[in-house]
């Protein structure tokens, strides 16, 4: 399913989500959805739906050699500034 449906905010702020998406993305009573708000609109997925997405986007990466290479340029930086205020 793809494609643009219109909905409105009825009162209390309430949304209903189209039946065509609801059974097109197997969302039932009960399903926990989270909304992102990003800078091009709303964002809505189901919790499962979000796991699997930030595991798709982080999958291959190693985050702790990130962080740990990160925090050395941090350093050079601040050995480089150190260098320059003695020098």
């Amino acid at each position: 399913m793809s494609g643009n449906l219109v909905v409105t905010v009825g009162d209390k702020g309430r949304v209903v989500v189209p039946s065509e998406i609801r059974d097109a993305r197997g969302w039932v009573k009960g399903t926990t959805l989270i909304g992102i708000d990003t800078s091009k609109g709303l964002l809505l997925m189901s919790r499962d739906d979000a796991r699997r997405m930030v595991k798709e986007q982080l999958s291959g990466r190693d985050l702790a050699q990130e962080l740990i290479d990160e925090r050395a340029d941090e350093a050079r930086g601040d050995d480089d500034e150190i260098a320059k205020r003695v020098g």
